[in-house]
């Protein structure tokens, strides 16, 4: 067990490492100096000098291999530098913008499991064949509907027609009603699928026709028997998607106008601020990795077979 948690940390670190050394390579390492295209714009009425003084401010004067070392050295430290177009701190623009973004994924990802529990206890309802058929083919619905035309549409419809939730200076809540449905409706669809393609493969198991034979409900059999051993394969799925969450996330927040790492990384691209593009990168590998991490040590405690090794053969 001991091994299994080192080498699934080791996994995770390399993991991060290679997400700041590629973000490093594209956005730094390429030919294009952000701090020049800025800053020699002739309406700041910067001397060669002084661009000079502000280029070794940002460390872009070395060479490629002591600023990626120099950037990761910072980056160990929790500095991810300044911001070349707000002049401040980059970690404090994250911490003022990744409250929002947090939010919008949580409840994002919690009505995006909620969907897809509902959409696997529709299709099991027993006696109800036709429906089964129907709410089968709601994932794959849901799975092709863009994320940035879905938010368009739930604006167009509850918004403007039905005039149910407003989305101009709404409140707090009711600010997140849309933009939640808008991430949550294209994740639940893998999650469902995976749950009902499981679900149904485990109904199909020994242990269900004997617990059947010995008069248990088809409900019982649902919750207690059938329900349990489908979980652990959605469980891999949902650590995977959240990654897609996140990127569902940035484009919600871009066209309902919040103020998390959506806008922030349009303005980051806008203006080219590197610093800012590369922390949002690392800041995203590192969520997918911590929470693919947490599901990795969570098996051997949901399913206990995962504890024993087999034996060598001899």
């Amino acid at each position: 067990m001991t091994r299994y948690i080192i080498s699934r940390i080791g996994q995770a670190l390399l993991v991060l490492w290679a997400a700041f050394t590629i973000s490093f390579v594209l956005l730094q390492a390429m030919p294009g100096d952000a701090v020049l295209i800025k800053f020699q714009n002739p309406e700041y009425g910067l001397s060669p000098e002084q661009i000079a003084d502000i280029r070794a401010a940002y460390a872009a004067d070395g060479s490629v291999v002591s600023q990626y070392l120099h950037t990761a050295g910072k980056f160990l430290i929790g500095d991810f530098g300044y911001s070349l177009q707000a002049g401040v701190a980059v970690s404090a623009q994250l911490s003022a913008s990744l409250p929002p973004t947090i939010r919008l994924a949580g409840f994002g990802f919690i009505v995006a499991a909620l969907i897809a529990v509902l959409l696997a206890i529709l299709s099991n309802i027993h006696g109800f064949g036709r429906l089964r058929n129907v709410v089968q083919s709601v994932p794959s619905l849901f799975v092709s509907v863009p994320t940035f035309w879905l938010g368009i549409m739930l604006i167009q419809i509850f918004s403007f027609r039905l005039r149910l939730v407003p989305v101009i200076n709404p409140g707090p809540w009711e600010g997140l009603i849309l933009p939640v449905l808008t991430v949550a409706i294209p994740i639940s669809a893998p999650l469902a699928q995976i749950l009902l393609r499981n679900i149904d493969h485990v109904q199909t198991r020994p242990f269900v026709a004997v617990a059947r034979a010995k008069g248990a409900s088809h409900a019982w059999v649902l919750w207690r028997h059938v329900a349990k051993n489908a979980f652990l394969p959605v469980l891999t799925v949902a650590g995977v998607l959240f990654g897609e969450l996140l990127a569902g996330a940035v484009i919600t927040e871009t066209v309902f106008g919040l103020n998390g790492l959506g806008s922030l990384t349009e303005q980051a691209v806008n203006f080219q601020d590197v610093a800012v593009l590369q922390a949002i990168v690392v800041l995203s590998a590192a969520a997918f990795v911590t929470i693919n991490l947490a599901i990795d040590l969570l098996y051997p405690i949901i399913d206990p077979r995962l504890k024993t090794r087999p034996e060598t053969a001899r």
